[in-house]
């Protein structure tokens, strides 16, 4: 396990599952391209008492094939026909019986693009399970996927005869700044901060795309040849991506492609408004899978006004593929090194900084010295009109001591040098969101920066300072 870059916590999780003395049944979901197979691959050393992987897009006649010729791998013994899953849950039963021992491990792998229509996958694996595998104190079956609605819905929440079976659940989260800084370090890759943080904004911490950075290049280098060149390894990332999660793509792609367009996310209505999608029972599914898929995430409005909650899109490749892949792709192979003072990229990069410090929260507490406070967190916006001003907050933190910081990101170059006419605006900020709440707490003025704010006459009106070594601290 030495070759694991951070998740500490699965790892640990796993280790108890391991000493329980009763059949395990563990659900490994995330993000597409985040690392799961590696982690179970890793941990257990490949050493596997059977493992399936699912293809995608193939036919049930093609997976019972591979299933087979796999179990006959594994038990040495030429298995000539299986015609169903049933047969298929059938024989490896036999297979763990002849050859019991003290731990018996079983990894499906891909297992959603096993469950075809009509394929009768879901019914055989839980007879299997309920009228044997259960009872097998020695037995750890491990199943994963990217499709987290699948494992979610059919597996995690099952109303039949999975109902409550799973013993342990392991949603991976893509890695934070410093566990990015550790991989890239771990294959030889020295960047600065500044660039791993823009690299971020980017790949976000997908394990996948990090391990296609080319050391011998720069930062803006690898993201031409990475997404801009023709035929680039990542050229057809993006149909993929939602090709191989949602069996129906063009909705999810739809309703990502509105939330891009909005900063500040969307809410139900507007999301029905602007994509034309019925507001049914299946929009809500399709809402909740993208949720689950890690790609869209649901601000809270200060207050907790239910009504007032916003889906925004948080997954930084796709955020990166709408802003400037999808109509550059081709266009020009050096397009982001083109693009270094484009006011366009400097835009995005402030936008997307914010998104970074929304993912490093407890990163943010810990720096706060907030980290053992109770907490919520949520975001605000007054809408002006032609009486008042407006004011947005990005976010809030409400703490449990009745302190309340109202977070101002800004990402930089150098040192963030408060002018008269920002400071004016701050101090508006703080006055209108009093106003508009009616808050009693006390309220402290926070400001994230990426190397700080420069001393001046205005900036002692700032109550904290967070910068961005300060998102690299490895609490999660």
């Amino acid at each position: 396990m030495e070759n694991i870059i951070g998740r500490e916590r699965e790892i640990k999780r796993l280790n108890r599952a391991m000493e329980e003395k009763d059949a395990q049944l563990i659900i490994v979901y995330g993000r597409r391209r985040v690392g799961k197979t590696y982690l179970i691959n890793e941990y257990f050393n490949g050493n596997f008492d059977f493992k399936f992987t699912g293809s995608f897009d193939q036919s049930t006649t093609e997976q019972l094939r591979n299933f087979r010729l796999e179990l006959s791998r594994y038990s040495g013994e030429n298995i000539n026909s299986i015609k169903d899953w049933t047969e298929a849950f059938f024989a490896l039963r036999d297979y763990l019986e002849k050859n019991a021992k003290k731990k018996q491990i079983v990894f499906f792998d891909e297992m959603p693009w096993m469950d075809r229509q009509k394929s009768g996958f879901l019914p055989a694996f839980e007879w299997f399970w309920n009228s044997w595998g259960s009872a097998r104190k020695n037995l750890v079956f491990i199943v994963c996927g990217s499709a987290a609605s699948w494992l979610t819905e059919k597996i995690e929440k099952n109303k039949g005869g999975l109902f409550n079976r799973h013993t342990c659940r392991l949603y991976l989260e893509p890695f934070n700044l410093c566990e990015t800084e550790k991989y890239l370090k771990s294959r030889n890759v020295f960047w600065s901060r500044y660039d791993i943080t823009q690299c971020y904004m980017i790949m976000g911490g997908i394990p996948y795309y990090l391990r296609l950075l080319d050391r011998e290049q720069t930062l803006n280098e690898n993201i031409d040849n990475l997404f801009f060149s023709r035929r680039s390894e990542l050229w057809n990332e993006f149909e993929m991506l939602y090709h191989t999660l949602f069996s129906n793509k063009e909705p999810y792609i739809k309703i990502v492609e509105e939330l891009s367009k909005k900063r500040y996310g969307l809410k139900r209505e507007e999301i029905v408004k602007n994509t034309g999608l019925p507001s049914n029972g299946v929009l809500t599914n399709m809402l909740l899978n993208l949720e689950n898929s890690g790609f869209i995430s649901v601000n809270n409005s200060f207050g907790n006004k239910k009504k007032e909650r916003k889906y925004k899109l948080c997954d930084y490749y796709t955020m990166f593929y709408f802003k400037f892949i999808k109509n550059n792709y081709g266009k020009d192979e050096h397009y982001w090194s083109n693009m270094t003072d484009n006011p366009a990229r400097n835009v995005w990069t402030g936008l997307s900084f914010e998104q970074v410090c929304n993912d490093h929260i407890e990163q943010i507490k810990h720096k706060l010295e907030i980290a053992g406070v109770m907490s919520e967190i949520s975001t605000w916006q007054k809408i002006g009109n032609p009486d008042e001003m407006g004011a947005q907050i990005d976010l809030i933190i409400e703490r449990r001591d009745q302190v309340i910081n109202l977070c101002e990101i800004k990402f930089t170059k150098n040192e963030f040098e408060i002018s008269k006419e920002y400071d004016m605006q701050l101090k508006n900020k703080v006055e209108v969101f009093k106003e508009d709440t009616k808050t009693k707490c006390t309220l402290q003025l926070t400001m994230i920066t990426t190397y700080g704010i420069k001393r001046n006459k205005y900036s002692n009106y700032i109550s904290k300072q967070i910068c961005m070594e300060d998102l690299f601290g490895c609490s999660k």
